[in-house]
Order: C-alpha cells, then sequence, then structure tokens
C-alpha cells in the first residue's frame, strides 16, 4: 500500500504490534446475523359461524402404542460383484428381501422399511454402524437377464445367451453396503400432532409412507409417489387410443387435529393397454390393420416398454425396431454341421422362427421386428409373440376425448365411493405388516366423524345497486347489469373455419351486451379464414390469419373475439400466444357449436375482466364491512409457479402474483409474470436488486401499483394467498420467498413494517367428505 493511501495526511500508520503467541486474530467480516427460522403456527381455536352438519372423512385413526422408540436411517449401496452399480428398477427390493432371509441373525432379526433406493428405516438400531454382504439372487428376472429361448446377441438366437450371463454386469451376485445415516424420534409425530412441527416429524411420517408403498410393492403393485394400483382387469377402464385408466388409491399418514390418521382415497393413473403390441400400436394410431401403422411414431411409442415374449414367457424392454421387415431382418446363427463343427450361417428373422422354432406367424414377415437387446448388439423378435406387460404407465398428455372419458369413467357417487375405499383398506391388510406391528401402529377400519359448519353463501353487488344471492354455489349473470361494464371498441371477429351465421353470433352478442350494461361498437370487420389453409399446420393458420389482419384492420384492434371450430382445439394455443406475447392483443375464444344467451352471458363476463370492468363486488366490500380489512389499508396477494408439462422438461416455469389495488376494493386485481428455472416451485424473483436504489422484482411493481390506486396509502397488512407447494416446502415458503417480500418492502421504506398472513391453499389434497347416513354429496359451502 502506498504512504499516500495509508492515512488521510499521507503519513504511514506505524505497524502493528507483534501478536503473542497464544492469540488468533479475529476476522474484520462483519458478524452475521441468523435470521429467525419461522414455522407454520398451530391453528389457535375453531370457528363458530354457520350451520353445524355432521360429516364423515376418509380419514382413518391411527394409534401409536408407544412413542418412546427411535427409528434409524441407513444409506443402502448396491452393486454387482464387480462394483458396477445397480441401476435396474425393481432389482433393490429383490436384494434387500433376500438379504433379510439369508442374514436375518446377523441384522439382530431387524423389519426394515426399505424406500427401493437408497435408503430404509428399522426400529431400534442394527448390530452395527457400518455392515458388508455378499447376496446371490436365484432368480433374476428384470431388463439385465438374457431372453431364453429368443434371439440373442447380434440377431444369433442360440449364441448369445449363455455369452452374455458371462458379462460383469449381468452377475447374480450383489455388493451390499449398510451405513448409519441419521436418528428418527416417534416422539416427532406426536410433537407434530401438538402443533411443533419439526423436520423429525415429517421425516417419521416419511417413515411410516415408506412402509405403505412397501406394503404395496409385496403385493405387486404399480407405485406412483404414495399412490398404488393392482393389477386386477375390472380397474381398467378404456380411454381410447391404446389408454386405460387404471383405478387405484392414494394412502398416506397424516397429522391432523384429531391425532394421526391414515388418508385413504380413490385415484387414477394412466397405463398402456396390454396386450399384444399390435394390437397397442392399432389402437394408438387408430388405423385398420398393422400395414398402416406409422413406424416411426410407433418406434416413439414402444421405446423402453415391457414386453412379454411367447412362447418363452420371458420379460424383455423394448429397445427399438428393426430397420427391415421381419421377413428381410438377417442375422448370424450358429449351428453345429454334421461333423459337429459350429458354422455361422446368414437367415431372416422369419425364416429362424417359422422353419427352425416351428412358430406359425400371420403377418409379423412384413413389418419390422422388435428389439430387445441393445443398440449395438440387437435381439430381435417377430411383433406377433410380444405381449405388452400390464401396469405400465402412459406419461403423454391425453386427447380431448381421453380426458372427457377420463372424468365421465372415473365419476362416482359418494356411497359408492366408500364402499370403494373400505374395501381398498381392507385389501392392503395393514394389520400384518410387520414394521407398522413392531412400531406398536394400528389403523382403524371406521370413517372418521367430524363437525363441520356451512356458511351462507356472500351476497354479491351488481350494477344499479341490485343484490345477488347464490343458490347450490352457483349464480346467474343474465339479464343482470354489471358493476362497471366495458365500452368494446375497435374490434374485429376472426373465423377459423367455424360453421356458424357470424353476423347473428355477432347481433346476439351486442343485444346481450346492452341487457348487461356493456357497450359494443359494430365489429370493424369479420376476417374469414382462407379455406387452402385449413389443412396447414396450426402456427402456420395463425400466421396467415396475421397476415390478413395486418392488412384489412386500419390500426391494432383493441379486442379480437376469434371463433375456432372446436373446443380444446389445436388452433388454441399458438392463437394464444401470438396475440398475447406477440402483440398484446386482448382476444377471446370461441367454439360456436351450442350458442345460447347463457353461453353469451358468460362469455361477456370473461371480456368484461379483460377489457378492466368490473363485474360484481362482495355486498359486505361495497359497505366496507370486510373485518379486518376494510379498517386498515390491506394488500392480498396470490402466487403460483406453473411448469411445462411432463414430458416437457426444458420449457421455462412462469411465476405470476397477482395483487389487490384501490383499497379498500379486494375484487380489483393486477397480475405479474416472470419466467423462471424449469420445475422450479419457489418464485425466484420476488426481490431483484440490481442497483442501491433499483429493484426489479415482482414485488416493488405490485406495492407502488398498490400505492398510486389506494390513494397514496402503503399497506398496513398484506395477506399473500400461496398456491401448489406440499407440506415439504411450508418451511420454503415461509423462510424464502416471505423474506424476499419483507425485503422488497424495506427496499422501498426501511422504516416501514406491514403484517403478513401467509395462507398455503391447497387443492391438490386427498381428503373428501361425506354427509353421514346421506346418499349426497356434501353441500356447497
Amino acid at each position: 500500500m502506498s504512504d499516500e493511501m495509508g492515512s488521510p495526511q499521507g503519513q504511514a500508520l506505524p505497524p502493528p504490534p507483534p501478536l503473542t503467541s497464544n492469540v488468533v486474530p479475529l476476522r474484520a467480516d462483519e458478524p452475521k446475523v441468523a435470521k429467525p427460522n419461522r414455522l407454520p403456527m398451530a391453528r389457535p381455536g375453531s370457528a363458530r359461524r354457520g350451520k353445524p352438519i355432521q360429516l364423515l372423512t376418509n380419514h382413518f385413526k391411527v394409534n401409536v402404542a408407544s412413542v418412546e422408540g427411535e427409528f434409524f436411517q441407513y444409506s443402502v449401496s448396491l452393486a454387482y460383484e464387480d462394483g458396477y452399480p445397480v441401476d435396474a428398477k425393481g432389482i433393490g427390493r429383490k436384494v434387500i428381501d433376500k438379504l433379510q432371509a439369508t442374514y436375518d441373525s446377523e441384522l439382530g432379526g431387524k423389519k426394515f422399511a426399505y424406500d427401493g433406493e437408497k435408503t430404509f428405516f428399522t426400529l431400534g438400531p442394527l448390530p452395527q454402524n457400518k455392515l458388508e454382504f455378499a447376496v446371490v439372487l436365484e432368480d433374476l428376472s428384470s431388463n439385465r437377464t438374457a431372453a431364453n429361448g429368443s434371439p440373442g446377441g447380434s440377431g444369433s438366437p442360440d449364441g448369445g445367451d449363455r455369452k452374455r450371463f458371462r458379462r460383469p454386469y449381468q452377475s447374480k451376485s450383489f455388493k451390499v453396503e449398510i451405513s448409519y445415516a441419521a436418528k428418527v424420534p416417534i416422539k416427532a409425530i406426536a410433537n407434530a400432532l401438538r402443533g411443533q412441527e419439526t423436520e423429525k416429524s415429517q421425516e417419521a411420517l416419511r417413515v411410516l409412507d415408506i412402509i405403505l408403498r412397501q406394503n404395496a410393492a409385496k403385493q405387486n403393485c404399480l407405485l406412483v409417489r404414495q399412490s398404488f394400483f393392482h393389477n386386477i382387469p375390472k380397474n381398467f377402464v378404456d380411454l381410447g387410443g391404446g389408454v386405460s385408466g387404471c383405478r387405484g388409491f392414494h394412502s398416506s399418514f397424516r397429522a391432523t387435529q384429531g391425532g394421526l390418521s391414515l388418508n385413504v382415497d380413490v385415484s387414477t393413473t394412466m397405463i398402456v393397454q396390454p396386450g399384444p403390441v399390435v394390437d397397442f400400436l392399432i389402437a394408438n394410431q387408430n388405423v385398420r390393420d398393422p400395414y398402416g401403422i406409422d413406424w416411426a411414431k410407433a418406434k416413439r411409442a414402444l421405446k423402453n416398454l415391457r414386453v412379454k415374449i411367447i412362447p418363452s414367457n420371458s420379460e424383455q424392454k423394448i429397445t427399438g425396431l428393426s430397420e427391415l421387415p421381419c421377413s428381410q431382418q438377417l442375422f448370424s446363427l450358429k449351428h453345429r454341421n454334421g461333423d459337429g463343427e459350429f458354422e455361422t450361417t446368414e437367415i431372416t428373422v422369419y425364416d429362424y422362427f417359422v422353419n427352425h422354432r416351428h412358430i406359425e406367424l400371420r403377418f409379423s414377415g412384413d413389418v419390422p421386428c422388435i428389439n430387445v437387446g441393445r443398440p449395438k448388439k440387437p435381439t430381435y423378435i417377430p411383433m406377433e409373440l410380444c405381449h405388452l406387460v400390464s401396469l405400465q404407465r402412459y406419461t403423454k398428455a391425453l386427447s380431448t376425448f381421453q380426458r372427457s372419458s377420463l372424468v365421465e369413467k372415473s365419476r362416482q357417487k359418494p356411497q359408492e365411493r366408500m364402499t370403494v375405499l373400505s374395501e381398498a383398506l381392507k385389501i392392503s391388510n395393514y394389520d400384518t405388516e410387520p414394521m407398522l406391528r413392531a412400531a406398536g401402529v394400528s389403523i382403524s377400519s371406521q370413517f372418521t366423524q367430524i363437525e363441520g359448519r356451512v356458511l351462507s353463501p356472500p351476497q354479491l353487488k351488481l350494477g344499479n345497486g341490485e343484490n345477488l344471492l347464490p343458490r347450490n354455489g352457483k349464480w346467474n349473470f343474465r339479464n343482470k347489469t354489471l358493476v362497471e361494464p366495458a365500452k368494446i371498441e375497435r374490434w374485429a371477429i376472426v373465423n377459423f373455419s367455424a360453421r356458424c351465421d357470424v353476423q347473428k353470433l355477432s347481433r346476439d352478442l351486442a343485444r346481450m351486451g346492452e341487457l348487461m350494461g356493456v357497450s359494443m361498437e359494430n365489429p370493424f370487420t369479420v376476417i374469414e379464414e382462407n379455406p387452402q389453409a385449413r389443412r396447414a399446420p396450426p402456427h402456420v393458420r395463425v400466421e396467415q390469419m396475421f397476415e390478413q389482419i395486418k392488412t384489412k384492420l386500419p390500426s391494432p384492434p383493441r379486442f379480437l373475439l376469434c371463433l375456432i371450430p372446436e373446443r380444446n382445439g389445436t388452433i388454441y394455443g399458438p392463437w394464444k400466444r401470438k396475440c398475447l406475447v406477440e402483440f398484446g392483443i386482448i382476444n377471446q375464444c370461441l367454439a360456436p357449436m351450442r350458442v345460447n344467451d347463457q353461453l353469451l352471458a358468460n362469455v361477456l363476463l370473461k371480456i368484461n375482466a379483460k377489457l378492466g370492468g368490473l363485474n360484481s363486488l362482495l355486498a359486505v366490500e361495497h359497505s366496507r364491512n370486510i373485518p379486518l380489512i376494510s379498517n386498515v389499508p390491506t394488500m392480498i396477494l396470490g402466487m403460483d409457479v406453473s411448469h411445462g408439462s411432463p414430458g416437457q422438461s426444458d420449457i421455462p416455469s412462469v411465476a405470476a402474483v397477482v395483487s389487490s389495488r384501490q383499497w379498500p376494493s379486494i375484487s380489483r386485481y393486477r397480475a405479474s409474470v416472470r419466467t423462471q428455472s424449469p420445475k422450479l416451485e419457489m418464485v425466484d424473483s420476488l426481490f431483484k436488486p440490481v442497483s442501491d436504489t433499483v429493484d426489479e422484482g415482482l414485488v416493488r411493481e405490485l406495492l407502488m401499483d398498490f400505492y398510486t390506486s389506494s390513494n397514496k396509502r402503503k399497506p398496513d397488512q398484506i395477506v399473500i394467498f400461496r398456491d401448489g407447494v406440499s407440506e415439504s416446502q411450508f418451511n420454503q415458503v415461509l423462510n424464502i420467498e416471505l423474506d424476499q417480500i419483507i425485503e422488497a418492502c424495506k427496499f422501498l421504506d426501511e422504516k416501514w413494517r406491514p403484517k403478513f398472513t401467509l395462507i398455503v391453499a391447497q387443492k391438490n389434497h386427498h381428503t373428501k367428505f361425506f354427509q353421514k347416513g346421506s346418499p349426497d354429496n356434501v353441500p356447497p359451502g
């Protein structure tokens, strides 16, 4: 350091005194102040408003005989004898079952709760913290085994099988390493029931849930998180396209105010139609016979599905299809000649099966073979000898028809659902599960009875001072005046070849608008799709329509009414993207199949809201009579993150936050949207300081809007409704997201300390209510 920088006068400072040998110098960093770790609050009591109603719920009381014990968590490492790690699904459970049977005394006679992968739990400790075992499986049927009696490596039907068993990772011997990881006290469950929820209580419930999964795995169920599906054909419903809905049940332990309970609910997953591969492909592609199948599509649909091969009855995973039809696909066949020497000849797969194996093939000669080998070492099987194994999940998006078929076929009346749930509990046989018995866990077979409250519906305020009281959970705006009707001007109609009288539709919409107070100018024009464009891909049709809009309209429209030929059609997504993302044009889609006044009234509600109008207010809001909220400036936030569909792992997730404005109103909202990393559930753009004075986060713009629209009042209270997070993420929402919101407030004004209430709204839960002694659904409210 130069002298000039050493001190204000430009003179060097004297050197520091020498340190004695026993002194450790302190770092000059600022001390880090640990932020308090917020926990979800226990419910302070029960409300009394509303009419009492006796309900049954699909929770079954759980009793834990003693809370003194502890679950011990162990990490499990599985490898073949050469050290190659085990990655094939399903082998882990077989290895651990054999381990228990072989080394029971070395393991202290302990029962395991194994998650099927890298963790298991025992009640009390194993004899040692680190253990190693060798396990031999006699019969290992997984996709690593050879296909007995089927063409082997390089398509060779008999030469490859013995060879392949000598490969190191085909070995049936396993090395199992077990090492201690953590302790989970059973008392943590009791603490959770008293509202003292900790990470340990979530872990303890996770152990119990793993026991349920293990119980279902032993019954050969398909496991999807905490849902279990038995291979019972009467539980399969055909949804078309080679897809079946499979009915099963969800089962999980829950900490409730009434104690620990087992929540059992009906559940449905999609599976590939079991049976001949060719039947699945014909249904999936909606063709008449094998010769109409698109094989490129078929290859994608079949990849990684498991098939049973007739007549050997071995199970294999499909890795692809042959390039050539079965009657032309050659492979090298090894066989002995008259002198006992081995010879290799080129032969077709078809010839081998028909002439050497004497298996009759009807159509396989003209279609590709199924490959169950590896890409460089294929194993070809004629298609009609391959049958898809049952209970294989279908994970692609369902078509509109399949979705409506699923909804239709999954519907159950309350009494029917209760019978199915009681049956599911019986089938599960949890009373005989050794781990649950060892932990002293017993489960009641009776639905839990609770008292509910039916709240009266909120009264709505419409235009002209008119009131509206919802009945049976419904209300109707037909011929009712809206609170603040918008004006529909500078607008046009675009028609993507929907069959309807567009002029009549426009007149009927204007007539209904007049009754509801919405004034509509005549549309500037109706733009019909060019008939030649109908066969083009959806995004091309949208592009061509926008070219027409640019040439036929004098300036950008404020609003577009878009007529599409069918509901949930392929046009919808590309059209919305073009209008909203690229041009910011407000638009409303309509499939004009059955147009009546009720439909038009509902469509006008959407259009009015989009154009900045206000359809209704709550009566208590109008009279400034909402407890807590009407007296103190209060801002209400709604937060959610939406992700791409399961097959789209690289599509950014979208975080959206809506916020109330113009306090004391709570019916007026604005939205802010940001993209973020795919599948990230936490909103990561709430607070984004880019300098000492600039914050580019979501919350700042919402706070500024509240301030300017509420007569320059800052909110003293902020109520946050957070959608779409599971219990395991509650602490993150409380300690990461809420923290960001608080930081955004401080960034605006260091002295400002609003109060916060964070409410997590969960829709995807499995709690269902039934009316005691009544076949009807629970009333709304």
